[in-house]
């Protein structure tokens, strides 16, 4: 069943039951657009095999950014670098989604512009992070048409499909989150509130795209943290999300204050049983894939054929790859064919759950930047130096965002650009 075709609700086909799940590539070229080198690793995956490619998040709002190489794609954005990546991803016959995206209050104090939430509660237990600005009903709105506005201009540009991003502890991860979402108003409270954000952002993606395009929803199956949304809330999330045209559910978990999403342990949840078999959220989610009339995706941890396998015999539609598809551009490809997929990655020398979660990502990170380069995947690299090589790298873009977002916004403005 890995390689036989699904037909999604909307009535897009997939070739196979294989995605490429979102990575954060960090690869801007300036003016915060995609460039040759999205295009060659985009280019390398759709020739692997893949059935679905979604990007790495493309931010909604100029002004709130997860890294200062991230592609924004709002109204102002030119849209024929768009059009070259998404001809690049469909190039091999996949279908291609953009993943949009609003961080909200996960944006570093370093970055400048804003740190929306629905609540002034700030991220606990790590550093770095601007203190959040509560959000007001004008803020909502225009957090709303900014999703309707990108997904419009990602179809328009040649993407086959788009995917918001719900997960991981963003923005609307955060509405979602009772420990983050404190307000008393239509905005908060009971799950089914906690959600109306999501579901008139789905709603209008919806209508702001063509028949045939394809919708899709990442959600947590729980943010691992104590009185936090839970795998309950998941679900009921799901039914919610049953009664509007989602085409496909991923599902993963975690956020900035309890990276599970990539694998660390020490407090998020998932055991080390869990963690050898690969599907870090598959238990989880098993009551929700049984219960819902979407399709569901699982992503996390899954790097081998008798992992993906195990994901689809648990009633899962779409096995989502990402580390291993870093690390092996072709592997849906050498599945196909018997051969094994890459070794894990090193393990990084910290202690720290915070500074593992930093290490593998930057480790990913400069496989991607190796591969968009050169067009060819190195298949491991240090951690540890991966993470140093990223902070000298980060700083410098850092510098060229904070100028090209000081010259293209007003001082002080909380309108959307």
């Amino acid at each position: 069943m890995l390689f036989s075709p699904l037909s999604l609700p909307g009535g897009a086909v997939l070739r196979n039951r294989i995605a490429k799940a979102s990575m954060e590539e960090n690869l801007a070229a300036p003016g915060q657009i995609p460039d040759h080198r999205l295009r060659r690793l985009y280019r390398a995956w759709g020739a692997g095999g893949a059935g679905l490619l979604i990007t790495g998040n493309v931010m909604v709002d100029a002004r709130a950014m997860t890294g200062p190489a991230g592609v924004v794609l709002d109204t102002r954005a030119p849209l024929q670098p768009f059009a070259a990546w998404a001809a690049a991803a469909r190039s091999g016959g996949a279908a291609a989604w953009m993943q949009l995206n609003h961080p909200g209050r996960q944006v570093r104090a370093d970055l400048g512009g804003v740190a929306w939430s629905p609540s002034a509660v700030p991220i606990s237990g790590t550093g770095g992070f601007a203190r959040p600005v509560a959000m007001d009903d004008d803020d909502i709105r225009a957090v709303i048409a900014m999703f309707a506005s990108a997904a419009a201009r990602a179809i328009e540009a040649g993407f086959t499909g788009v995917q918001i991003h719900a997960a991981h502890g963003y923005l609307l991860s955060q509405f979602l989150s009772p420990l983050a979402n404190r307000r008393t108003d239509r905005w908060g409270g009971p799950i089914e509130r906690r959600a109306r954000l999501l579901i008139e952002v789905v709603d209008a993606v919806r209508a702001a795209m063509p028949a045939g395009a394809a919708l899709g929803v990442k959600l947590n199956t729980a943010d691992f943290q104590r009185g936090g949304f839970e795998h309950q809330d998941a679900l009921r999330v799901v039914r919610l999300l049953s009664e509007h045209p989602v085409d496909l559910v991923e599902l993963s978990g975690g956020s900035a204050e309890r990276p599970a999403m990539h694998g660390a342990l020490d407090g998020t949840g998932i055991d080390e049983r869990t963690r050898a078999r690969e599907a870090y959220f598959l238990d989880l989610s098993r009551e929700v894939v049984a219960a819902s009339p979407i399709p569901i995706m699982l992503t996390g941890g899954i790097r081998t054929v008798e992992g993906a396998r195990e994901v689809l015999r648990a009633g899962v539609a779409v096995v989502g790859v990402a580390t291993a598809l870093a690390q092996r551009p072709t592997l849906p490809r050498d599945w196909s064919r018997g051969r094994p997929g890459p070794e894990p990655l090193p393990a990084s020398s910290a202690t720290d759950k915070a500074t593992v979660s930093a290490a593998k990502q930057a480790a990913v990170r400069w496989i991607l930047r190796r591969t968009a380069a050169r067009g060819v995947a190195p298949e491991t690299t240090d951690p540890d130096a991966a993470l140093r090589l990223d902070a000298r790298r980060r700083a410098r873009l850092l510098r060229r965002y904070r100028d090209w977002l000081a010259a293209r916004t007003p001082s002080g403005t909380r309108s959307p650009l």
